[in-house]
């Protein structure tokens, strides 16, 4: 029994629905085929069952802790990280002139995903690694990227980002770390940031923060952020680490799950001076950041649905050995008890499971494959790329944290009282996901992104191309005579988020237009999400009409298809009617009315 990874399904979702043979087919891509991708699989399914899932919860008891003024973490994370770099699962998606693979993101999130599912904590390390080299690589001097790309994409150094600080939190317009210009042409940086993941550890010769901080004289609020390396310890001219660069390690955070990846808050500049490089022009820090946030958040999105596959593996197979009880009306004691998974309720949790775990990994990887997209085409149709991505990334983020998260509560609720305990790893899996639902960006932020700002950029010309792509589907599927019903019902929907999106982006008081903005994303992202459902069960029918064997493979796709469009979208439907109505229920509701402490 492995639960970090159904291969099947994914096979089915890179393979079978998003085709991406073709994209291994252009000339960007061609040294990787179908055969050599099944070979990847492999080698990542075989390590982080060896390495990583070993150790997740002996992680989980014994994390990170602060041990003279130093931290100290189990070797086993060190030994995994290590293993993962020289397999080169580090370097998967950066480019052969970069030093990567040059694989398509769609395998790498494959790949990535195992590990994952089988220790969060520790891949949360090499995640924010990726994501830092990726913003080096775009927007950092040709002497930045020599330096300090090179380690990252190998997996030699770690990576972080510093946005947050006590007093701020979220809102970054209020951050107060300063950036004091040097003669050399460096900056001084001083100030604390706070909820640090990754950072501080001793694992890897170096680690490069990416900090967030105001030059003197900048603007106020986020006009005046600017972006900087600020390396653990100082590299020279050669390249080679030398002097630590007064980065001081104020303490831990101890976290409800992924207990495994260091959280830290970090003073600079209190030891001595800490040497910081601009990265690209002043005062554009949060644009370039925002470049590593949305690869990030797609990574969370994706993160919560392998939480989610984890929970759903386990305890669809718990729920096949266990017996208990018997059939409703059976009440003669001496027959045998039954599997959980004869009980209908038992099955109507599996099945929401793998409605909410298996949409999520279509979104996930329907969004990588955006990116993939994006390396092989160019004018036009790469910016219409770009800005649809920026409309689905809060809803690749927002939506697996959300229902994945459900479906892990609905793991434990499967194995009933044993799922409560530590002698499964389900209820583990639900305290890992729940960071899902608020690091980069909680849900409350993304559904003021998609609503106050992703929907309407370039005249909303990104939600038109969503749109329209769920039209296409929608025009397949209503010529699928077991289908007609789920498309009309998905055009139904899509006709309620249009209206809901006027009347939100048209009302004068933006506080009240966005007042649900939370309901809009949520809503939004279960009509992607059945629109890739749908798109699954085109897939699934035709597959069917010749399937032997896999016949209950393809009925199962079918199956939780009818799921989504029966028990979700009315639901989305409904807040779509909250949001159209501008409702000033929650809006209207003052402090006051809360009441006071006594």
């Amino acid at each position: 029994m492995t639960y970090i990874v159904d291969r099947r399904n994914l096979d089915f979702v890179l393979f079978e629905m998003l085709g991406i043979e073709s994209l291994l087919a252009t000339e960007h891509y061609a040294h990787c085929d179908r055969p050599m991708v099944a070979q990847l699989l492999d080698t990542a399914q075989r390590l982080a069952e060896e390495r990583y899932l070993p150790v997740a919860a002996q992680l989980d008891a014994c994390p990170p802790a602060l041990v003279g003024g130093e931290i100290d973490i189990l070797p086993a994370v060190r030994t995994a990280l290590t293993a993962y770099a020289e397999a080169g699962f580090a370097a998967q998606n950066f480019s052969m002139r970069d030093g990567g693979l040059q694989l398509p993101h769609t395998v790498a999130m494959a790949a990535v995903g195992m590990f994952i599912a089988a220790n969060q904590g520790i891949s949360n390390y090499s995640t924010l690694t990726s994501a830092a080299a990726h913003l080096l690589l775009e927007f950092g001097t040709d002497d930045q990227r020599i330096h300090f790309a090179p380690p990252l994409i190998a997996g030699l150094w770690g990576g972080t980002m510093c946005l947050s600080e006590p007093q701020a939190g979220s809102s970054l317009a209020d951050i107060t770390t300063k950036a004091v210009p040097a003669e050399d042409g460096t900056y001084h940086i001083r100030g604390t940031k706070m909820w640090i993941s990754g950072a501080a550890h001793r694992m890897t010769e170096n680690i490069v923060n990416l900090v967030l901080a105001k030059i003197r004289g900048a603007p106020a609020g986020v006009n005046g952020i600017s972006l900087f390396i600020v390396p653990q310890r100082l590299v020279d001219a050669a390249g080679t680490v030398t002097a630590d660069n007064n980065i001081t390690l104020v303490g831990l955070n101890h976290k409800m799950g992924q207990r495994g990846t260091t959280n830290t808050m970090l003073n600079f500049g209190e030891a001595g001076p800490t040497t910081g490089y601009l990265i690209g022009q002043p005062n554009q820090g949060l644009r370039y950041m925002f470049h590593m946030m949305n690869e990030a958040r797609i990574a969370v999105g994706h993160m919560a649905v392998m939480s989610g596959l984890a929970g759903y593996l386990y305890s669809r197979d718990y729920a096949r050995e266990r017996v208990q009880g018997r059939r409703l009306g059976h009440k003669d004691l001496t027959t045998p008890q039954v599997p959980l998974i004869a009980h209908p309720d038992i099955r109507r949790m599996l099945l929401a499971q793998k409605t909410c775990v298996e949409g999520g990994l279509a979104l996930s990887h329907f969004c990588a494959l955006l990116v993939d997209q994006q390396a092989i085409v160019h004018g036009a149709a790469r910016e219409d790329i770009g800005v649809l991505l920026e409309v689905l990334t809060p809803i690749a983020k927002s939506w697996p944290s959300e229902h994945c998260l459900e479906a892990n509560k609905l793991a434990i609720q499967v194995l009933g009282g044993a799922g409560y305990t530590l002698d499964h790893p389900v209820e583990r899996f639900y305290r890992d996901n729940r960071l899902n639902h608020i690091h980069e960006g909680t849900f409350g932020i993304q559904g003021l992104d998609l609503l106050g700002r992703k929907v309407r950029l370039a005249d909303g010309r990104g939600l038109a191309l969503l749109v329209a792509r769920i039209e296409e589907t929608i025009a397949a599927a209503t010529a699928v005579m077991s289908l007609t019903a789920f498309a009309a019902a998905l055009a139904n929907a899509l006709d309620n988020l249009k209206r809901a999106t006027a009347a939100a982006t048209s009302e004068a008081d933006a506080e009240r237009g966005l007042a649900n903005a939370t309901l809009y994303l949520d809503a939004a992202g279960t009509i992607v999400v059945a629109w890739l459902w749908l798109w699954q069960a085109i897939v699934a029918t035709t597959a069917l009409e010749t399937a032997d064997s896999e016949r209950a493979f393809y009925e199962a796709k079918l199956a939780a298809c009818r799921y989504c469009f029966n028990y979700m979208l009315p639901t989305a439907q409904h807040q779509l009617t909250v949001v159209e109505a501008l409702d000033d229920t929650c809006y209207a509701f003052t402090a006051d009315q809360i009441g006071v402490a006594a």
